[in-house]
């Protein structure tokens, strides 16, 4: 039995360098288990830009009636909230693809479109899992630095090479909330070779508060290669059932649905997905929830001479100096934010806008503790 394991008493495994040197993407602990080691109650969970309304009641009530039904294999093809969606967002059936979250979406068009070797161009920082979904399917992931805190098009545009076969676009970008226009996204579609697939992710695009916000659907009914990327887990409130789709032209889904395993769409979330696209009260008093939550806490950093990063999103960056420190003088508080060092800006927080109560203890604490 010990000739399994080396001398630091670890399994001998022959892994590919591409797996052994990636960097998984780190959960955040449960606050149940913050409050035990620190000794606290009560704590408010402020990192993870979820919805503090939570999910529709209309879900709710939907997720209750589909329980006796769970001895189902779910529905493999999502027909029922494919047909309402293609209706809600003038698309063809065809063009529309599910997955246990958009997560699963970018793992998808990667596994079908990306060799190893081949490139794939993102901005840095931006969401965490494009290079690790890269990265783990052998191809190289090409990032840009933002510019003015967003994505600088035109120096990803010139890193494109024969090499390049996906572009990522978080539309608003994660972390830092900001956006592209639309004029700046149309002209950086149309400058693309043929056969690069862009992929713009709009998972915030229902907090979205300026104008010029950009068509990506247009894109896509004229035949562009442009994968649009949506989900349910951040206005609609059902980030723990894990749904988000794709809208792209069908020979797209139709290759990423080669590699998409069957069932990856739990019944639940389904069920509940369908419901919440019915709830338009819900997603307006999540969208009042966020400007008014937005506009107070503004005001407050700016009594406390603290810089943000004005989003277009329902999370923002504060600049606190010491990020790491900072977020760990918060959970002491019973606040849980996000530092920013894995993102490369450690002076850095992220906030999600919570309810009003928890904005104004959060704003408490951090007068307390950036001072």
């Amino acid at each position: 039995m010990t000739d399994l394991l080396d001398k630091n008493k670890t399994l001998k495994l022959t892994v590919a360098e591409n797996i052994a040197s990636l960097v998984p993407y780190p959960p955040g602990k449960p606050i149940e288990e913050l409050e035990r080691e620190l000794g606290i109650t009560g704590s408010i969970k402020l990192a993870s830009n979820e919805n503090p309304l939570g999910p529709s009641r209309k879900a709710l009530a939907a997720l209750t009636g589909a329980l006796s039904s769970l001895h189902r294999y779910p529905d493999g093809s999502c027909y029922y909230l494919k047909e309402k969606l293609s209706s809600m967002l003038g698309v063809e059936p065809e063009t529309l693809i599910f997955g246990n979250g958009s997560n699963e979406m970018i793992e998808l068009l990667v596994r079908a479109f990306l060799k190893p070797g081949d490139e794939a161009v993102m901005a840095d920082p931006s969401f965490a899992v494009y290079p690790i979904a890269v990265k783990a399917a052998g191809g190289i992931a090409v990032t840009v630095p933002l510019k003015g805190m967003t994505h600088d098009l035109d120096a990803m545009a010139a890193r494109v090479t024969e090499k390049t076969r996906i572009v990522f676009i978080a539309n608003p970008n994660n972390p830092t909330g900001t956006m592209v226009t639309g004029a700046e996204l149309d002209a950086f579609i149309s400058s693309m070779p043929q056969g690069v697939i862009v992929c713009v992710d709009e998972a915030y695009f229902e907090y979205v508060r300026s104008g010029g916000f950009p068509d990506t659907l247009a894109h896509i009914r004229a035949g562009r290669p442009v994968l649009l990327l949506r989900t349910f887990s951040k206005i609609y409130g059902l980030a723990g059932l894990r749904v988000g789709y794709g809208v792209a032209h069908p020979d797209i889904i139709g290759y990423m649905s080669r590699v998409r395993q069957p069932f990856n769409v739990n019944s639940l979330a389904q069920v509940a997905a369908l419901a919440a696209l019915d709830d338009d009260g819900h997603i307006r008093a999540s969208r009042e929830n966020n400007e008014k939550g937005l506009a107070y806490l503004y005001d407050g950093l700016r009594k406390l001479k603290l810089e943000y990063v004005e989003t277009e999103a329902n999370f923002f960056l504060i600049k606190v100096g010491d990020g790491k420190g900072v977020y760990e003088a918060l959970l002491k508080e019973g606040v849980i934010v996000r530092p920013m060092a894995s993102y490369g800006l450690p002076e850095y927080i992220r906030v999600t806008v919570g309810l009003p109560a928890e904005n104004e203890r959060f704003l408490g604490a951090l007068s307390r503790t950036a001072s």
